[in-house]
């Protein structure tokens, strides 16, 4: 009756041991998890490009998703975490510019064919250019980020 008592005392031990060995995800797979997801945001980015209201509209709603995708997500390694947060930024910011341009658009196309109509159309043309040029910064901000993201995850692999 010992033996068996001790084998049901360390059944459990060994099986917490277990889960938690496996419960904690390796630096690699948690690179590889979050670029998955930044490649997500950046394949929505290259899919949607264009001047549509309904498209650009589309696209800041499905940045929103991401950004709070990757902010909901938990990493372990200090590093990734880090890239993680940045990632997020630079996500929320694309949605913020890229639905300013959207409404900007939606402006031009709801214009009357008057002075009023002329000056609101005006005023979206700034609009859609300042939100793109934000854009194409945050863009080169996402390429800097992605260029060391990507060194770091290939270092942990070798």
């Amino acid at each position: 009756m010992g033996i068996r008592n001790n084998y049901i005392l360390l059944t459990p031990i060994y099986l917490c041991f277990t889960l938690l060995v496996f419960a904690c995800e390796s630096q690699v797979s948690q690179c590889q998890r979050l670029m998955k997801m930044v490649d997500q945001g950046n394949n929505l980015i290259d899919k949607n490009k264009g001047y549509q209201v309904t498209t650009s509209s589309q696209l800041a709603k499905d940045l929103k998703k991401i950004t709070q995708s990757l902010t909901r997500s938990k990493f372990q390694d200090p590093k990734l975490i880090e890239f993680n947060s940045k990632f997020a930024t630079i996500f929320k910011t694309w949605n913020q510019q890229i639905g300013k341009a959207s409404k900007a658009l939606g402006t031009t196309k709801a214009a009357k064919a008057s002075q009023e109509g002329r000056m609101a159309i005006k005023k979206a043309r700034e609009e859609i250019d300042t939100s793109l040029t934000d854009a194409q910064s945050t863009a080169k901000q996402f390429d800097t980020l992605f260029k060391q993201f990507n060194d770091y995850c290939s270092s942990l692999e070798k």
